[in-house]
């Protein structure tokens, strides 16, 4: 079997105040806006690190497929509200200093920087809309 060329290029998380998410996108974690298409709630913008133009993240609005069921919408929703929706995990080499900037931005602190049992240094956030965006430190 031969090795496959396959990357991560895009993931996706839902927003619900697309202005909020450029700002703590933007202004918090420093990510360069890529697209940003649409009206109102219904926008779908691309985010993604400076300098990693082949990896991003699309701010969606969430349940818009059309076989979505109001029950689902609802269920998405709730969800959303507590945070358990959405999720993302990032790494960078200078945890406190990132830690320190996202703070300073006003993000909602979920966890310090924390040395885990299972070995790993991170620290949580959430975004406007809820989602858990969790920073994990590199080592070396």
């Amino acid at each position: 079997m031969s090795a496959m060329d396959i990357t991560i290029h895009t993931t996706a998380l839902p927003h619900t105040d697309p202005d909020a998410s450029v700002a703590f996108y933007r202004d918090a974690l420093g990510f360069e806006v890529r697209t940003d298409v649409g009206e109102g709630a219904m926008r779908w913008i691309t985010v993604g690190p400076a300098g990693q133009p082949d990896t991003s993240i699309l701010l969606a609005p969430p349940a818009v497929d059309p076989g979505i069921t109001e029950d689902e919408r609802r269920v998405i929703a709730e969800m959303m509200a507590k945070g358990t929706y959405g999720w993302i995990l990032l790494a960078t080499h200078d945890l406190d200093g990132t830690f320190a900037k996202v703070q300073a931005a006003d993000a909602e602190v979920v966890q310090e920087p924390t040395e885990q049992p299972y070995g790993v240094r991170d620290c949580a956030f959430r975004d406007p809309a809820g989602n858990l965006i969790r920073i994990q430190e590199l080592q070396g």
